[in-house]
């Protein structure tokens, strides 16, 4: 299972997505702005929040003003909080609707950052409600985790208020760091939750936590099975059928709306849907949930041109009109938890979609290159007759689009491989011989010989899909990724023949000082960037580099050598 590095990214990896916006931080020292006020527990107080998350920040107000926030650190406007708009961070939200007596309390979860809303009936407001948030905003992509700690917190915040949250803050600054590969014990609200932090040795389809003995942790812990995982079950449900197209349209980057009757719903098929590719990361960008209150609303209405590479989730029927030029729609109900498989979406053409009363559909005119998946299908019904646990159900929609995306890429990292040069041709006193550059029509003629048709009993049009993914988003994305890590292991390589030479001292002998000075300066920059873990170079390697860069600066006149460092 890959985790996409610490970054603004959302599960997945963390990946493809824009970085917060510099306007939203305020600045140490300064004051806060009109609406924020400052509490106890701000970030420079506990530690939990650098390690963890950026900031929590509880919004309140009416339905008729604008909401008021107080923060533990306003990185986001009232209206951003609220409405969930900031695109870098984790997209979950968890709402507790509090209504007349006798209403049932409806737990969801939506786009935007993590936090749980209340909402309660007071007289005293023209519309009748006044209403409050708790949310968390992080650079992490744990909405698994995030969306359970809110759920044992927001609870007794809205019942104690601050008292409740600080409180929670000090037990949460006794957490380890999040490491990666690490198997942690949380307790918070007298509930041990026990995760893996996952790292990128960890094999994709197998879960990273290890069982630990339980004995000594009173009350049992809680144990999440991933971090960042939703239950892809659950979500694909009502578009089992179609998974395998909604497959390739993600691989291939294709922009699509994703109208959902709830925000919950509306984010966790987005976020499925860009989990979807692992171990591919997803390169495009995606919106778990959007409204017209974001600034790109008339940048992706516009009919002027191409909608961009973005997978949007949309709740506002309005959207169905405003983006009905985008190629692909999918229009479904709210997920069932039941024991039969959901009434699944059918395929429509896009001019049957209707401002008004449109029913649950894949509004597209793309046709798979693959033959569906009927196996997987049968494997997953006779799992839901034989009452298979919705986890066992997950893990296996999970792998099978696991195996596919492998399959996938093994032609292509077969042909990567190939375009490494031989160790042999590397010299220790020249300049590492250029990678060999991708040559497109080379690897369609190469997939003759080594296709994914012969690792994949999936038949279909397997040539047309590699045409279209060599122009998508995501293949240059991977390219990008893949060149980088040669480039690098070429670079080590390099390091170790000079490391290895024996003549360095007769080669020294012929050569000018700019010459000298030139090798001692590649060999300092070639260090700095694997001490930095850029390079995979061992350290018996390291260490005899510094001995040579030692040794050719102590040959140097005193002047050069005052310069370049001491030998």
């Amino acid at each position: 299972m890959r985790c996409p590095a610490p970054g603004p990214a959302a599960l997945a990896t963390t990946s493809a997505r824009r970085p917060p916006r510099r306007g939203l931080r305020r600045r140490p020292g300064r004051a806060s702005r009109p609406g924020w006020s400052a509490c106890a527990w701000s970030p420079s107080t506990w530690s939990w929040a650098r390690r963890w998350s950026w900031c929590t920040q509880v919004t309140s107000g009416s339905q008729t003003k604008r909401k008021a926030a107080s923060a533990t650190c306003p990185f986001l406007t009232p209206i951003q909080a609220a409405l969930g708009t900031l695109s870098s961070a984790s997209a979950s939200v968890s709402v507790e609707g509090r209504g007349a007596p006798g209403t049932p309390v409806t737990d969801a979860m939506t786009g935007g950052p993590p936090h749980r809303c209340r909402q309660v009936k007071d007289g005293s407001v023209k519309r009748g409600y006044f209403q409050k948030s708790l949310v968390l905003v992080s650079r992490l992509p744990f909405v698994r985790l995030f969306q359970t700690l809110l759920s044992l917190i927001a609870p007794e915040y809205f019942d104690k208020l601050a008292p409740c949250l600080e409180a929670v803050c000090s037990e949460i600054d006794q957490w380890p760091a999040p490491m990666p590969g690490q198997t942690l014990s949380l307790p918070v609200m007298g509930v041990i939750l026990q995760v893996c932090i996952p790292s990128r040795e960890d094999k994709p389809e197998c879960s990273p936590l290890k069982q630990c003995s339980h004995e000594h942790l009173l009350p049992a812990p809680v144990i999440l099975t991933s971090v960042h995982e939703l239950d892809l079950f659950r979500c694909f449900q009502p578009v089992l059928t179609h998974v395998q197209m909604l497959w390739e349209l993600m691989l291939l980057g294709e922009p699509l709306v994703v109208l959902a009757p709830s925000p919950a719903a509306s984010s966790e098929m987005v976020l499925a849907l860009t989990s979807c590719l692992q171990p591919l990361r997803f390169c495009c960008d995606y919106r778990p949930y959007f409204t017209i209150h974001d600034s790109e609303f008339k940048e992706f209405s516009t009919r002027t041109q191409a909608p961009p590479n973005v997978v949007l989730g949309v709740t506002n029927p309005f959207f169905i009109k405003t983006l009905q030029h985008w190629p692909h729609i999918l229009r479904v109900g709210e997920p069932k938890m039941s024991g039969d498989l959901p009434k699944q979406v059918k395929l429509k053409k896009p001019s049957r979609l209707k401002t008004l009363d449109t029913k649950p559909g894949l509004y597209t005119a793309y046709t798979a290159h693959l033959h569906r998946d009927k196996a997987l299908l049968k494997r997953l019904l006779k799992g839901l007759q034989k009452k298979r646990p919705w986890d066992a159900q997950a893990a296996l929609l999970r792998r099978r689009l696991l195996e596919l995306t492998q399959s996938f890429l093994l032609p292509l990292e077969q042909y990567m491989a190939s375009l490494m040069p031989l160790q042999k041709s590397i010299t220790p006193w020249k300049a590492p011989p250029q990678i060999r550059p991708f040559c497109r029509d080379d690897f369609l003629h190469s997939l003759e010989h080594r296709g994914s048709q012969l690792t994949c009993t999936l038949k279909g049009d397997w040539l047309g899909l590699y045409r279209r993914f060599l122009h998508s988003p995501h293949f240059d994305g991977w390219y990008r990724q893949q060149h980088r890590e040669m480039a690098h292991k070429l670079e080590a390589l390099h390091l170790e023949a000079i490391c290895e030479a024996q003549n360095i001292e007769t080669w020294m002998k012929d050569k000018s000082e700019v010459e000298v000075v030139d090798l001692v300066l590649k060999l300092q920059e070639k260090l700095v960037r694997a001490q930095g873990h850029q390079l995979p170079v061992k350290e018996a390697t390291l260490q005899r580099a510094r001995l040579y860069i030692k040794m050719v600066i102590s040959s140097l006149p005193k002047d050069l050598q005052a310069i370049l460092g001491p030998p």
